[in-house]
């Protein structure tokens, strides 16, 4: 039961992942139904076998106030995918500022990023360009449907469909 399942809104937008049985409560209580399933995976109670979901769809809209992926260690470690952007290690990461705190740098998606201990003590106070580091990519704030389809575990195939709108 370790799959996700992806969640749609009414109109077959992608509003977040759940567990299976979170997903499968939902459709047994008629408030989304299911659009995909696992292949050869079931469900099993005493007398019956469901299907295991994959992607389901909401009956109601609802309403998300979109407020963005948020801000955090772990996420912005999950965007530049756990590795330094300095030198590829994944070994001893922390969080640099490009553009140091010191002076004036804000903590944004745009100036935090992934950067191994090494790298970041010898960047120290001084900018990328100023220390001679070139980056592997510019950070940038991602996007709920480019966060999902880059981050989630055990990707169903099945969900491409529902994800591609807004690929990064």
């Amino acid at each position: 039961m370790d799959h996700k399942v992806l969640i749609l809104n009414q109109d077959y937008s992608a509003i977040s992942l759940c567990s299976v049985q979170k997903a499968f409560s939902l459709i047994y209580l008629e408030k989304a139904e299911m659009l995909e399933k696992y292949e050869n995976s079931f469900l099993r109670s005493i007398s019956a076998t469901y299907p295991k979901p994959s992607v389901i769809r909401l009956s109601r809209y609802v309403h998300i106030p979109y407020k963005g992926i948020a801000l955090s260690r772990h996420n912005i470690m999950k965007r530049d995918h756990f590795q330094c952007q300095y030198c590829g290690s994944n070994k001893n990461l922390t969080l640099d500022h490009l553009f140091p705190r010191s002076r004036g740098g804000k903590s944004t998606w745009t100036n935090l990023l992934t950067a191994c201990n090494r790298c970041n003590t010898r960047k120290g106070d001084r900018t990328p360009e100023e220390a001679g580091f070139v980056l592997k990519q510019q950070p940038k704030k991602p996007t709920l449907v480019a966060f999902l389809r880059l981050h989630a575990t055990n990707m169903d195939q099945s969900w491409a469909h529902y994800l591609k709108a807004e690929a990064v």
